[in-house]
């Protein structure tokens, strides 16, 4: 009977991986769902709950609950955004500001305030959630506008290698379904940078529309980290 639930559970995923591959292409492979859950998942005392399972040789997760920590602090901060972006312009604005990231639950949640201003397009005052999840190892990022008040759909991903990590998320921009793409790079130095990009081909190809670089201001909180 469990071999047949487990069976028909994976008829079901590809089933899904077919259908989301032929609507979005193949990078809609990051947000199929999970198997559903099976007996063998469910019954307390099964093997398959243990949190010791890993297989012999397997390498452990990576811990990356901190891997947010270089955030902590203030910061100056330059933006660059394109004004239209998915239209073919190739007009961009640039902001200056500042944002301070201050720590939540020991690290595993930051609060991040961000305020920038331009000549050209106006006041932009922004808040970014962080929450990691210690089950599957990644991050959550929550963007809100205070035009909006509304937190928008989360990035989800980790870091991969040193001071580069890059997330995901399926959102839609003019009515229109998209992907976003968030990536970090250049963590582990002063200089952070950040690229937010949209795609409307399910991943083919990107086009970049917000870049920030920060410098980071020597307070207190900065010294502490």
């Amino acid at each position: 009977m469990i071999k047949m639930q487990i069976q028909i559970a994976l008829t079901v995923r590809r089933a899904m991986q077919k259908m989301m591959r032929k609507v979005f292409g193949a990078a809609a492979l990051l947000f199929v769902l999970p198997l559903p859950l099976t007996i063998a998942q469910a019954q307390p005392n099964s093997p398959a709950t243990s949190h010791n399972s890993t297989a012999p040789g397997t390498p452990a997760p990576r811990d990356g609950q901190h891997d947010f920590d270089f955030e902590l602090g203030s910061w100056k901060i330059h933006l660059k955004k394109l004004q239209h972006p998915l239209s073919g312009s190739t007009s961009w604005v640039e902001f200056d500001g500042t944002s301070v990231t201050r720590k939540v639950w020991d690290g595993r949640s930051q609060i991040e305030e961000f305020e920038t201003d331009s000549a050209a397009a106006g006041h932009i005052e922004g808040l970014t959630l962080r929450l990691y999840n210690p089950q599957s190892h990644q991050w959550r990022l929550y963007w809100a506008n205070a035009k909006n008040g509304t937190l928008e759909v989360p990035q989800i991903g980790e870091f991969t290698k040193d001071g580069y990590g890059e997330f995901y998320a399926q959102d839609t921009f003019n009515g229109k379904s998209i992907f976003v793409r968030f990536i970090w790079s250049e963590t582990n130095t002063n200089k952070p940078h950040f690229e937010q990009s949209f795609s409307e081909d399910g991943g083919k190809t990107w086009e970049v529309n917000w870049i920030t670089d920060q410098t980071r201001v020597n307070d207190e909180t900065g010294k502490a980290r």
